[in-house]
C-alpha cells in the first residue's frame, strides 16, 4: 500500500499529535523548553520526513473502532471535518493560526483604543507610524525569517545543527537595523514634520518598533524552521494578549498620548520574545544527533553531535539582496493607500482614519493566511531540499485553493458589513461605502495570492523573477495613483490593479518553472542546499526519491 506524502499526515498521526499539531488540543507535548528533543529522525527515516515535520509515529492507519473517541454523532464528524482541512493545509498551520487570530484581533483592539482615545489629528500620526511599522518594518526584516526559515528546514533534511544560521540571521538583522535607524535618526525632524506633524517622538518609536521586529522575525525563522510551530504560536499569542492588555489599560486611563499608543507596537513584541528564548536555544543546537551510531535521540547523554557546517556569507544574503526589495514593494503595495493619503491630501484627516480602518477591516484574511505562511515555506523548502517535486505541486496548489477561498469569503463579509461596521467598532467617520470594501478585497485576494505563490518561486531559486513581478505590480499601482481619478478613488483602484497585475506575473511563472522545467530547478536547488550543508549526495540511489 502506498505510504501517505509529508504534507497529509495519517488520521492516526492527527490524533497522536505528530507534526506539530496535536499540541494545540494535548496541551503542547514535546515542545516545551524542558521537554526532550524529538526533533531528530531516527535511523530509517527518510530525509523528506525528517524536513517536512511529519513526525515520528507510525504511518499505519488506526485500527477499525479506533477514531480517537471521535464517535458518528454531530461531534465526532465536526472534528472528521477539521483533521481533513488541517491535512490540506501545510503542517503547523493550526498552531500558527491560533497564535495569528490572537495577534489579529489585537491589532483591532488596539486600533480601537487609540481611535476612541484620541483626536483626529493625533490619531492621524498613529495611523501613519502604524502602517510604516508593518509596510517598511516588515520589509525590511521578514525576508530574513522567510530565508532563515528556508536555510534551517534544509539543514534538518541533512540532519545538521541549525546554529550557524541563527548566528548569520541575528548578525544580519542587526546590521539591517542600524542601517536604517540611523539615518532616519539623522533627518528626525524633516520626517516628523512630514508624516507625524512634526512630532519627533513618533520616529522614536518608529525605530523602537522596527528594532522589536528585527530581534522576533530572527527568532520565528528559527522556531518555523526547526518545525516548533506550538512556540512560534505562542510567540504571536502573547504578543496578541499583551497588546490588548496595554491597549485598554491606556485607554481606561485616558491616556491622549500619541507616543504610550505607539509603545504598543514594542513592549508586547520584545517580552514575548523573552518568553519563547527556551525553545529558540533548543532549536538553535550546534549539531544533530547520530542516531545512525547507537545514539538514542530520546537521551540526551547518549545522543551523538556531529559538528555543524559554517554557513556562508553568501548563502544567506544571495536569497536577501532580491527578497527584501521583494517584501519592500509587497508591503508598500499592500500599505500605501494610507500614505498616499497623507501626502496627496494631508489636511483630509477623516478620510485618512477612516481608510486606515477600512483596510484593516478589508485584510482580516491576512491576519488567517499569515498561519500558512511559515508553515508553508517550510513545506516547500523540505520538499526541494529533498527532490519531492510531487508533494511539492500538490501543496502549492492546494494551498493557493484554500488561499483564493479565503479571500473570496473574507471579501463578501467584508463589503456586506464594511460600511456599518467600520464607525462603530473603531470610532471611524462615517465615509466608505460598498465599493470601497469591493476594491480592498479584490486587492487583498490577489496579493493573498501572489504571496504564495511568489513564496514557491523563493524556494526553487528565483528571487529575481519574483522580484520584477512585485516591480511590475508597484509600477501599475503607482501609475493608478497619479492618474486624475479623485484621490478616494484611485488609492483603492491602484491597490487592486497593482495586487492582481502581481498575481498574474507570479502565477505565469510559477506554472513555467513546475511545468515546463520541473526537475532542472529542483536539482540546482537541492544542489546548492546540499553544498551549503556539506551533504553530498553522490549517487542518485541515495538521494529521497520524490513520492508519486
Amino acid at each position: 500500500m502506498r505510504s501517505p506524502p509529508w504534507w497529509q499526515p495519517s488520521v492516526a498521526e492527527a490524533a497522536a499529535g505528530n507534526g506539530g499539531e496535536a499540541d494545540s488540543e494535548g496541551g503542547g507535548g514535546a515542545e516545551g523548553p524542558g521537554a526532550e528533543d524529538d526533533r531528530d529522525p531516527p535511523a530509517g527515516r527518510s530525509r523528506t520526513d525528517a524536513g517536512a515535520g511529519a513526525g515520528t509515529g507510525s504511518r499505519r492507519a488506526p485500527a477499525a473502532g479506533a477514531g480517537g473517541g471521535e464517535g458518528t454523532g454531530p461531534g465526532g464528524g465536526r472534528r472528521r471535518l477539521s483533521r481533513r482541512l488541517l491535512a490540506v493545509l501545510p503542517p503547523g498551520t493550526a498552531l500558527v493560526g491560533a497564535g495569528t487570530a490572537v495577534l489579529g484581533l489585537a491589532s483591532y483592539i488596539q486600533l480601537a483604543a487609540a481611535g476612541r482615545s484620541l483626536p483626529s489629528d493625533r490619531m492621524a500620526g498613529v495611523s501613519v507610524l502604524w502602517t510604516l511599522v508593518f509596510s517598511v518594518g516588515l520589509g525590511l526584516f521578514f525576508p530574513i525569517e522567510q530565508e532563515m526559515t528556508r536555510l534551517v528546514a534544509a539543514r534538518v533534511v541533512a540532519e545538521e545543527g541549525t546554529g550557524p544560521v541563527l548566528r548569520r540571521g541575528a548578525a544580519t538583522s542587526l546590521g539591517l537595523l542600524a542601517a536604517v535607524c540611523v539615518p532616519v535618526a539623522v533627518f528626525a525632524h524633516p520626517i516628523a514634520n512630514r508624516l507625524f506633524d512634526g512630532d519627533t517622538s513618533l520616529v522614536g518609536a518608529l525605530c523602537a518598533a522596527f528594532g522589536a521586529l528585527s530581534v522576533a522575525y530572527v527568532t520565528r525563522g528559527m522556531l518555523a524552521g526547526t518545525g516548533r510551530f506550538l512556540a512560534y504560536g505562542t510567540q504571536l499569542a502573547l504578543d496578541g494578549v499583551l497588546r490588548v492588555v496595554f491597549s485598554v489599560v491606556l485607554a481606561l486611563a485616558g491616556s491622549h498620548s500619541p507616543l504610550a499608543f505607539s509603545a504598543v507596537l514594542t513592549v508586547p513584541t520584545l517580552l514575548s520574545v523573552v518568553a519563547t528564548l527556551p525553545w529558540v536555544r533548543r532549536a538553535a543546537r550546534d549539531g544533530a544527533a547520530d542516531p545512525g551510531r547507537g545514539a538514542d535521540p530520546g537521551r540526551p547523554a547518549d545522543a551523538r553531535r556531529r559538528p555543524s557546517p559554517p554557513l556562508p556569507w553568501r548563502a544567506l544574503w544571495s536569497g536577501l539582496i532580491a527578497l527584501i526589495p521583494s517584501t519592500l514593494l509587497a508591503q508598500l503595495l499592500v500599505n500605501i493607500s494610507v500614505i498616499s493619503v497623507k501626502l496627496l491630501a494631508p489636511d483630509d484627516t477623516d478620510f485618512i482614519t477612516a481608510l486606515l480602518s477600512a483596510v484593516v477591516l478589508a485584510r482580516v484574511p491576512l491576519f488567517v493566511f499569515g498561519s500558512l505562511q511559515a508553515s508553508l515555506l517550510r513545506g516547500l523548502s523540505a520538499a526541494v531540499a529533498a527532490g519531492d517535486r510531487a508533494a511539492y505541486r500538490q501543496l502549492l496548489l492546494r494551498t493557493a485553493s484554500f488561499t483564493v477561498l479565503l479571500g473570496g469569503t473574507g471579501g463578501v463579509v467584508a463589503v456586506a458589513l464594511g460600511p456599518w461596521l467600520v464607525p462603530r467598532l473603531f470610532g471611524s467617520p462615517d465615509l466608505l461605502g460598498w465599493t470601497d470594501f469591493a476594491w480592498l478585497s479584490a486587492g487583498t485576494l490577489c496579493y493573498m495570492l501572489a504571496s504564495v505563490l511568489g513564496q514557491a518561486l523563493q524556494t526553487t531559486g528565483g528571487h529575481g523573477r519574483q522580484l520584477l513581478s512585485w516591480a511590475v505590480g508597484t509600477a501599475a499601482l503607482l501609475g493608478v495613483t497619479f492618474s486624475p481619478l479623485p484621490i478616494r478613488d484611485r488609492v483603492e483602484i491602484a491597490y487592486a490593479v497593482g495586487a492582481a497585475l502581481t498575481a498574474i506575473l507570479l502565477s505565469i511563472r510559477v506554472t513555467y518553472a513546475i511545468r515546463k522545467q520541473p526537475q532542472r530547478h529542483f536539482d540546482r536547488q537541492a544542489g546548492w542546499t546540499d553544498a551549503v550543508q556539506g551533504t553530498n549526495f553522490p549517487d542518485s540511489a541515495e538521494r529521497p526519491q520524490s513520492v508519486e
